[in-house]
């Protein structure tokens, strides 16, 4: 039996756990140089070095690829996950786990490209990494590749985002964060990039990482050492960060939905991933109260044709933590709104996220779980499925 346990089920965030050379093959070896180790620092990298050699031998040893696979849901996480770096592995942790598809996002290979200190570097690095994450999911269909595209230059954002369509991407991940040029990504310039997206059915993606919000440096200084991060290394998440995650993209959002993005675009999906959803009721009661105490002022407000909650169940999908109460969320603001994730191989995704959510759903009728669990992915994806029981309302 399955990890899925005979339910149908997406998995709306997963990751590859990238290798120091995973941009080499696609990136002018300079660039690489220029973008620095992967690993961080010498001890950690060689701590991880000796995590991924331990991985890399599990391919010859049937008796330990066998154990791996056996609870792989609560198996080793990080660089030691069963498929965190190695396609073949991938394919059959898939298998394993029985989820029907997977977004799959980069982790540290994004960090390395948003080092870049330059913007032909930025996009040289960016279109390497997509590379890289387009090969690793080439091997099952099941495995949906997310292209990062920054819009910090929109004619290279055009470019990255035609290539990844070449390249068959599922979905893109665009920075949470303003642009570069002090521009809200809800600016006519992007106009052209968002009609892509909707021509090409394509939804988008803002993920904790590019552009999210974390805790202000200053606050690092408390006269303690800093702690290790949840994979052991220095450059993600930790407890002062993780009540921040829901800013940015509610900024985000909310510029879309007052810059008319969405009235223009009306076929636009997006999804926010990893960034908790346990805000999300209380940020669409927040934009329709702007609205009531701004309306009668502002006529971009006078003119939208919805209501901006409106705008955002229309458009968007949201990823609640496993320790968040989903049930909750569901009885607040709709069924509609909420999409199971893995966040496979990371650890943050526990090692029993399905029981983590039931056990916060009781109450919860199958029909409301079975949006959960597949149909809202299959909205956001516009799978054929979904369409057909749109199409049948």
């Amino acid at each position: 039996m399955t990890y899925a346990n005979g339910r149908i089920i997406h998995d709306a965030d997963s990751h590859t756990m990238e290798t120091g050379d995973w941009l080499a093959p696609y990136l002018d070896p300079s660039l690489v140089e220029s973008l620095g180790s992967l690993y961080g620092d010498a001890t950690t990298g060689q701590r991880i070095l000796s995590v991924i050699e331990q991985a890399r031998a599990r391919k010859n040893d049937a008796a330990a690829d066998a154990e791996a696979r056996e609870n792989i849901i609560a198996g080793t996480k990080g660089w030691g996950g069963y498929g965190a770096f190695d396609t073949d592995e991938r394919v059959r942790a898939l298998d394993a786990l029985g989820f029907e598809s997977q977004l799959v996002f980069p982790t540290f290979g994004l960090g390395l490209v948003r080092r870049a200190k330059d913007e032909d570097t930025l996009y040289k690095a960016a279109h390497a990494l997509n590379c890289a994450q387009a090969a690793f999911c080439a091997a099952d269909p099941r495995l949906i590749y997310i292209a990062f595209i920054p819009l910090d230059n929109p004619d290279r954002a055009m470019d990255l985002l035609d290539k990844a369509i070449e390249q068959g991407a599922g979905a893109v991940l665009l920075p949470s964060n303003a642009p570069a040029g002090e521009r809200s990504p809800g600016h006519t310039v992007y106009d052209p990039f968002w009609a892509k997206l909707e021509a090409e059915d394509i939804p988008f993606t803002l993920h904790i990482g590019p552009g999210t919000f974390m805790q202000p440096k200053a606050f690092h200084n408390n006269g303690r050492e800093r702690a290790p991060d949840l994979h052991g290394g220095g450059e993600n998440l930790r407890f002062g960060d993780y009540p921040c995650l829901g800013y940015a993209p509610q900024m985000f959002i909310t510029a879309l939905v007052y810059d008319g993005v969405f009235d223009r675009f009306p076929a636009l999906r997006g999804a926010v991933v990893e960034c908790g959803a346990g805000w999300v009721p209380e940020f669409l009661r927040q934009l329709d109260g702007g609205l009531r105490s701004f309306g009668k002022t502002d006529p971009y407000l006078q003119a939208m044709k919805l209501k901006p909650s409106e705008y955002v169940r229309r458009a968007m999908k949201f990823t609640p933590f496993p320790s968040e109460d989903v049930g909750r969320m569901i009885r607040d603001a709709g069924a509609e709104l909420f999409l199971f994730s893995s966040d496979y191989p990371h650890p943050e995704g526990t090692k029993d996220p399905i029981g983590r959510f039931e056990a916060t759903m009781e109450g919860i009728d199958e029909d409301a779980k079975d949006a959960f669990y597949r149909r809202n992915y299959e909205a956001l994806m516009n799978m054929p499925a979904a369409a057909e029981a749109i199409a049948a309302e």
